[in-house]
């Protein structure tokens, strides 16, 4: 570390934590805006506010991580060439790739600390920030999803048609226990509940069928109790929102959950876990095409230079929302989907610095 690189890396994380602080606030004003009427009209405490808002800017800015790196670079980069040092820096013998070092060792430390924040603390944070927006914010929905279909376990299937959770019941339950191609039991019930004391689904109107070989029997009651300790009305809830609250270890759990239970369309989980990993790699990409792009003194200085890299920013955004979209909606591969952007941008990155090298 010499003191071109020192020199460098104070300008970078300076610059970095300045934008952040201002755009925070931006971004604290603009959402008080939105939402005070709610506030007011839930009574929501003072300190509870204040709380949500200590919850909010980290999400926040882990979402925009990659626009506040590539500013902060484009900023101070290009004041850097406006004031002729980096004309100075290389003139003196360092050569273009000896110039990046310092922006490397700031990004990866950036990056590095983007990546523990969003498998492990990101997701602690937005805990607190979901109960706190169900209570005070937005109106949950107290139905579960339409034709729920889940395997417990190797040999158990059930199926809801819907679930209340504010009734606490549920229309059109079925349970079936099957061995090879064999259906040993099929429990069907028009109305079902849970007895969440004593871990029970209560199921009336019920019709049970069991078949053993060749021998069939049909049996109707109106009442009947069964335990499905793998079973509660929780599993039925798969709140999008909920899978940003778990760490990534937690997060694997309920994804191999899911999977043998037959859960439709996970894609939305593996692009939650893979966009964790696959963001901080975006804004490292970013930080060498901010370097290179306004290392070079140009006419329209620091302006031109963060209104392109606005541009790009926001080019970067659309693609990754494109292709998630394509993965949870086409069932494109969502690792593909996640990383398709910053293969792109590093095919950028890579023409910018070949560009700057000659």
């Amino acid at each position: 570390m010499k003191k071109l690189d020192w020199f460098i890396i104070k300008k970078f994380l300076g610059t970095f934590f300045y934008a952040i602080l201002i755009l925070s606030v931006i971004i604290a004003v603009i959402d008080y805006s939105e939402k005070v009427d709610e506030f007011v009209k839930r009574k929501a405490p003072t300190l509870l506010i204040l709380n949500y808002y200590k919850d909010f800017l980290p999400q926040m800015i882990a979402f925009l991580f990659p626009l506040f790196i590539f500013i902060a670079t484009i900023f101070f980069t290009s004041k850097m060439a406006n004031l002729s040092e980096v004309i100075a820096i290389l003139a003196s013998g360092v050569s273009y790739n000896r110039f990046l070092r310092p922006y490397l060792i700031g990004g990866i430390f950036l990056c590095t600390i983007s990546f523990i924040a969003n498998h492990y603390i990101i997701p602690r944070s937005n805990k607190e920030l979901l109960v706190f927006k169900n209570k005070y914010v937005d109106n949950i929905s107290t139905i579960s999803n339409k034709n729920v279909h889940l395997r417990l376990s190797e040999h158990l299937y059930v199926y809801i048609q819907t679930y209340d959770f504010v009734s606490n019941s549920g229309s059109r339950f079925t349970a079936e226990t099957i061995d090879g191609t064999l259906l040993k039991e099929k429990v069907m019930a028009d109305r079902v509940s849970y007895d969440s004391t004593k871990r029970l689904w209560n199921l009336y109107n019920v019709t049970i069928r069991t078949n053993d070989g060749l021998k069939e029997k049909l049996d109707f009651v109106p009442q009947l109790s069964r335990s499905y300790p793998s079973f509660t009305p929780k599993d039925l809830a798969m709140d999008n929102q909920v899978m940003t609250t778990m760490t990534t270890p937690v997060l694997n759990e309920v994804i191999a959950r899911e999977k043998l239970r037959g859960r439709e369309n996970l894609n939305e989980y593996y692009v939650e876990k893979y966009m964790r990993t696959a963001q901080p790699f975006a804004a490292l990409i970013l930080v060498i095409i901010g370097a290179c792009l306004s290392s070079r003194k140009i006419r329209g200085g620091s302006g031109l230079h963060l209104a392109f890299g606005v541009v790009l920013s926001a080019i970067y955004m659309m693609a990754l929302q494109f292709t998630k979209t394509f993965s949870t909606k086409a069932g494109l591969n969502p690792f593909i989907a996640v990383w398709i952007p910053n293969f792109i941008f590093a095919g950028v990155a890579y023409y910018f610095y070949r560009r700057q090298v000659k």
